[in-house]
């Protein structure tokens, strides 16, 4: 699911670079070269007026949570199409922002969290998913039996179903470590509807590590990675298709429903 960001990362740089250009301009070289009674020229007044703020918005918004909105449906039921949630930028350690190289680890993202990364095979496009597995796990999704490291993954059917559109799904919750949330599953829909499996598909780096037949896979994470899976099980591009998300790709653990337009009561919830 490509995430839509409220993302204005490299609008707010090159605003910050710009005002706070103006701003110094200003401060070092015009103002001790002009006469008391000579008013700012309208340009440097307004760089100096929204120098501070953009950079306040540029420094929260790179180092401390990022919005983004929910565009597709491979996240529900946790996440529907229309939230605007809330990003920890900052709890998977502090990385410079535009190029996303991170100066040092903070903590490393645990199961069961939903986690923004850049997608490995297009990394200018957000994605969002729950990880699963953790580098060295072997993870398995067998006949839609999650286990990791070979012990079943908890799960309970709620005896509920939801409907999207033409579609009916039966939900169950699932407990990823510590993190108990809902998923969606529809029993009649095949595990792959599409091969061939062979060595060549899917294709990403260490592909080695995963086997693939008509009734599931079998991967071993990868040190330096994580294997991601959407909560809507049929209806997800994760990590199935495209394979491990690396460490230098994580944005960051999103925590919280800020606004939806459709449904204010969504707002506050999630982890």
């Amino acid at each position: 699911m490509d995430l839509s960001s409220v993302d204005f990362a490299l609008i707010l740089f090159v605003l910050t670079l710009v005002t706070g250009g103006l701003w110094s301009v200003d401060r070092f070289y015009a103002r001790p070269r002009r006469a008391q009674d000579v008013p700012s020229p309208w340009w440097v007044e307004w760089g100096a007026t929204f120098f501070p703020v953009v950079l306040i918005v540029f420094g929260l918004r790179s180092f401390v949570v990022e919005p983004y909105k929910i565009p597709s449906g491979s996240m529900m039921p946790t996440l529907l199409e229309g939230d605007f949630i809330a990003v920890n930028k900052f709890t998977y350690g502090i990385r410079l922002p535009i190029i996303n190289t991170k100066i040092f680890g903070i903590n490393t993202p645990k199961r069961g969290e939903v986690m923004v990364f850049r997608h490995p095979p297009n990394p200018s496009q957000n994605y969002i998913k729950r990880v699963v597995g953790l580098p060295g796990d072997k993870v398995e999704y067998i006949g839609k039996t999650l286990t990791v490291n070979g012990e079943k993954v908890e799960t309970v059917d709620t005896g509920r179903e939801h409907v999207s559109g033409l579609e009916l799904y039966r939900k169950y919750i699932e407990k990823l470590g510590e993190v108990e949330h809902e998923i969606l599953v529809k029993q009649q829909t095949p595990v792959f509807a599409s091969g061939p499996f062979d060595a060549n598909y899917p294709s990403y780096p260490f592909r080695e590590n995963c086997t693939y037949d008509m009734n599931g896979f079998s991967c071993i994470v990868p040190e330096g990675h994580y294997w991601v899976m959407g909560d809507n099980r049929d209806n997800s591009e994760d990590s199935r298709k495209w394979g491990f998300v690396p460490d230098e790709n994580i944005v960051g653990r999103a925590f919280f429903i800020w606004f939806n337009f459709n449904d204010l009561k969504r707002v506050g919830r999630f982890q």
